[in-house]
């Protein structure tokens, strides 16, 4: 099986001669089907994964987004003030979202609005459209021997739609394997309906303490790096990570990224002192602009790596700029990204 990441064969394969030392592969790894029963997250349906050293959850209230993550249990990601969260659905009041997005390992953003909401009162859009927030169906959880190779997939479908609206469906598959430490996402955009419709797309990567802390790097390909809001190269220093400071604003930087020859670019953040980063690898096929969130503040302490198709102003904005991107009616995209620790 091809991936986005190659990992070495060693790595990656596991001899049935393991199980002659455990009763039960689930010493190793597993996918667990779990429901949080208090607070917030209450009510919230989620799978939770173990293969090796990788665990993470993927909340399938959330768009089979992964809330969750870690490796050799250090913690990976960002979690926002509101921590884990079920219902919210939309958010569709200016920036209530702010109330309601947790964060996670990433979260899936479009595909109507990315970024700033759209407060037209007689057609609303949330901010970082609707995606986020719709529960996935037709969950599927296994975890199998392929060969030598123990597997472990998560897939289901989200529907984006509306009455005298869009009718766009998301069919998306999360898969891992035992012995490697990389998260696939295979993602298919099926509009179903019968007009061309708004496709935003932006996959919200958010790296937390402690992998991200004081002397962390970022690195990132970039031809060009642009603080939002201006239009000349930045001198901010967009790359490196320090402590965290008492209410200082956040900051967005849009990157110009040079793909290799493959098509692809891998974004990084990586922690010397841990002697461990984390990579986030994607097409500029679908994927052609990359956005980081960076915010050193304290309490909300995190680089967001954002493979995107677009700006995060609005669905408004990109249609003024003539840069909005659509999907046509019966039309498909595949979009694939990987995430890796290293």
């Amino acid at each position: 099986m091809t991936g986005i990441f190659a990992v070495k064969e060693r790595e990656r394969k596991m001899n049935r001669d393991l199980m002659k030392k455990m009763g039960s592969m689930q010493q190793m790894a597993y996918v667990r089907q779990v429901t949080f029963e208090e607070g917030a997250a209450a009510g919230l349906r989620a799978y939770e994964v173990k293969a090796g050293e990788l665990a993470f959850t993927v909340a399938a209230d959330k768009c089979l987004d992964i809330v969750e993550m870690s490796y050799k249990g250090v913690n990976l990601n960002f979690l926002s003030k509101p921590g884990l969260m079920n219902g919210q659905r939309f958010d569709s009041n200016g920036f209530e979202a702010q109330k309601s997005i947790m964060g996670g390992m990433f979260f899936t953003c479009g595909t109507s609005n990315v970024g700033r909401p759209d407060l037209n009162p007689d057609a609303p859009l949330p901010m970082h459209g609707y995606l986020r927030s719709t529960p996935a169906e037709h969950v599927c959880a296994d975890a199998f021997w392929d060969g030598d190779v123990y597997r472990i997939v998560i897939s289901g479908e989200m529907r984006q739609a509306a009455l005298f609206g869009e009718n766009i469906v998301l069919r998306r598959t999360i898969s891992a394997e035992l012995g490697s430490s990389e998260v696939k996402i295979h993602d298919e955009y099926v509009n179903e309906g019968y007009g061309d419709e708004p496709f935003m797309l932006l996959y919200h990567c958010n790296v937390g303490y402690p992998l991200l802390d004081a002397g962390s790097v970022i690195e990132v390909p970039a031809v060009e790096t642009v603080l939002k809001g201006e239009d000349k190269e930045t001198e901010r220093p967009w790359n490196l990570v320090g402590e965290a400071v008492d209410l200082l604003p956040e900051e967005v930087f849009y990157h110009k990224i040079r793909f290799d020859e493959d098509g692809k670019a891998r974004v990084r953040v990586k922690n010397p002192a841990l002697g461990m980063g984390i990579c986030v690898e994607f097409s500029g096929e679908e994927l052609p602009n990359f956005t980081q969130w960076k915010s050193m503040a304290s309490g909300d302490y995190v680089v967001g790596l954002e493979p995107c198709n677009c700006h995060v102003d609005g669905q408004k904005w990109e249609e003024e700029n003539g840069t909005l991107r659509r999907i046509l009616a019966g039309g498909k995209k595949v979009v694939e990204l990987g995430i890796r620790v290293e």
